[in-house]
């Protein structure tokens, strides 16, 4: 009996499956909308409860009598997530001719009605009649188009709060450019409908403008960075304008470069410096890859190699003639403080008994050689690292660092410190290359070279860039980040432009110095970053969630170019020949050198 049961129900289905086949199985199916659509909606009179997000819909209703272009740029480039419609819709000429033809004629009126009583003029009245007749003019000589302009933008919010307070921030935004947005009070369905991709104008909230005014509306507006003056850094990857600009017209000619390794950052440093040399500009670079040899003998400049074993020497204890406007006690004063932070970073650092030590036997050593607050330094014979020893063991309490500098003064380290200065830097580009130089010693060595630089700076003034790459290196070590931070400050006195390099952003900005360089850096230059970086160059430059992805998807030699208050998305872009120069791809420097070779052979 039970069987039977079954059987019957098995072929009361079959039937229906049979009649309803296709509607059955559809029931099963998961279509697009499933997917798109919240899972519940409710209206409400000033906003929408859409799933979890409440969303308002607000609608401009009023404009100012002029708009000028990029009056909508604070709205577009606001970090939240939001809806923006705009619908043009032409008026037909004709009608408007003849609507203007009466409004004229009811504002003559009016301006004669009050002559002739003998009331002021009104310059409302006055604006009102010439801005018809204009307009009335340009229709007729169909020079203008007249449309009907609709804004609406749709917001989203967690909560009521946090909605108000959006609101109020576009509104406020708008308000201050004299264009006002209200709520659309009991049309929130239409509104909210108005602002999806779906080209459905249903809130019908129109303003008149003609062709000028909308043309001002068109959102996607990038800035320029082209001047009469300067260098080409790039291409304006938004509209393909040229980024010529010159870092000595801002507040100061500094700038700070991050990318992570093989991004390109050093073609781009390498392809400012060519650049630069061409509009006069002397530049010194601090190599620690040797990648800038090769420009460096192509453009006729000097090249140094700084390690052990190297016939260049560098004497820490050279002192600069002063200038006109500096005093020989001030120049001495401010080498004794340099040579103090460089036997920290030499020696692991100082207790302070040692710090006063040394700073005692150095102003000895000076004086050991007739070198005063009142010498004449030009004609000085300076003392090197063996003097300060031979000072510091017969120094009370200086014979521990004496021993200490042993390793300096004494055995294969000797030939790097313990020497008279050798080196003639007269030349448009001067290179000193630190990669030979052991890993231990490299911060030591960048730092005596960025010293032996700042003394040559500050003996003669002139145009010049400086270029520290892989600054990282010297920021691990506050002293060598306090250092590189006083020639940031300074060099805006001495007509020096400095341009910091890494691609160590953690270690950089992990320093108390690493900040400061940054904010009194007028060009910065963000090229492509790993994810394992992005956020702290986020959170020091204020980037938008846009602008991390462009960031992270970005090609070699792409990236964000900042100037001052403007920025632009920068592709770098050089000529066959300066990529024969500067490139840093081993693939062509190995073509290049085999061409050296058959041209040399032949």
């Amino acid at each position: 009996m039970a069987f039977d049961f079954l059987k019957s129900k098995k072929n009361e289905a079959d039937e229906i499956l049979a009649v309803f086949p296709e509607d059955i199985y559809r029931t099963a199916e998961l279509s697009l909308r499933d997917i798109i659509s919240p899972s519940a909606l409710q209206v409400n009179p000033s906003s929408l409860q859409l799933g979890e997000k409440l969303v308002r819909t607000l609608f401009a209703f009023s404009y100012p009598r002029y708009l000028h272009t990029n009056w909508f740029t604070p709205i577009i480039n606001l970090d939240k997530v939001f809806d923006i419609s705009m619908f043009v819709h032409p008026v037909d000429t004709s009608n408007v001719l003849n609507q203007l033809r009466k409004k004229v004629a009811q504002v003559q009126s009016q301006l004669a009605t009050r002559e002739e009583k003998g009331l002021v003029r009104d310059p409302v009245l006055d604006t009102a009649y010439r801005d018809l007749e204009e307009l009335r003019d340009k229709l007729q000589q169909a020079t203008e188009k007249l449309f009907n302009f609709a804004l609406y933008i749709t917001i989203y919010g967690d909560s009521e709060t946090e909605l108000n307070k959006l609101e109020t921030q576009i509104k406020s935004a708008l308000e201050a450019k004299l264009v006002y947005l209200k709520p659309a009070l009991f049309q929130q369905e239409e509104g909210f409908q108005s602002t999806l991709p779906l080209n459905n104008d249903e809130l019908l909230i129109h303003s008149y403008m003609n062709s000028a005014p909308i043309s001002s509306t068109f959102p996607f507006v990038s800035f320029d960075l082209t001047s009469s003056r300067g260098i080409m850094y790039g291409v304006n990857r938004h509209n393909n304008s040229l980024i010529i600009f010159d870092r000595f017209s801002m507040p100061n000619g500094n700038s700070v470069m991050f990318a992570q390794s093989g991004s390109g950052k050093s073609y781009a440093s390498k392809l400012e410096i060519l650049r630069s040399l061409m509009i006069g500009t002397d530049v010194v670079v601090i190599d620690p890859e040797r990648e800038y040899e090769y420009l460096a003998e192509t453009v006729g400049g000097r090249y140094f190699n700084i390690s052990l074993n190297s016939p260049h020497h560098i004497n820490p204890f050279d002192l600069p003639p002063p200038r006109e406007d500096e005093s020989p006690s001030d120049i001495l004063r401010s080498n004794i403080i340099n040579l103090v932070g460089l036997f920290r970073i030499m020696l692991g650092g100082l207790t302070p008994d040692e710090d006063s030590v040394l700073d005692r036997a150095i102003t000895e050593t000076y004086a050991s050689r007739d070198i005063t607050p009142n010498s004449d330094f030009s004609k000085a014979n300076f003392p090197t690292l063996s003097d300060l020893a031979l000072v510091l063991a017969n120094t009370e309490g200086g014979a521990g660092l004496a021993t200490r500098l042993k390793k300096y003064t004494e055995g294969t380290w000797a030939g790097f410190l313990n020497q008279p200065t050798n080196i003639d830097i007269n030349s448009k580009m001067v290179v000193f290359s630190v990669r030979d130089m052991e890993e231990e010693l490299r911060p030591v060595a960048m730092y005596i070279v960025l010293h032996y630089i700042w003394n040559l700076v500050r003996a003669e003034l002139k145009k010049r860039l400086l270029v520290v790459d892989e600054a990282w290196v010297l920021m691990r070590h506050e002293d060598g980040a306090s250092f590189l931070y006083g020639i940031a400050k300074r060099g805006r006195k001495y007509y020096l432009g400095l341009s910091t390099i890494t691609q160590d952003v953690a270690d950089f900005m992990g320093s108390p110095y690493g900040k400061p360089i940054v904010t009194n850096s007028s060009i910065q230059l963000l090229l492509k970053q790993s994810p394992a970086t992005i956020e702290a160059v986020a959170q020091t430059f204020n980037l938008t969630e846009e602008e991390k992805f462009l960031l992270l998807e970005s090609d070699v030699g792409e990236g964000i170019f900042f100037a001052g208050l403007k920025h632009v998305a920068i592709k770098i872009i050089a000529s066959y020949t300066e990529d024969q120069v500067i490139t840093s791809d081993p693939k062509q420097l190995l073509l290049i050198k085999q061409a050296k070779a058959e041209l040399a052979a032949s």
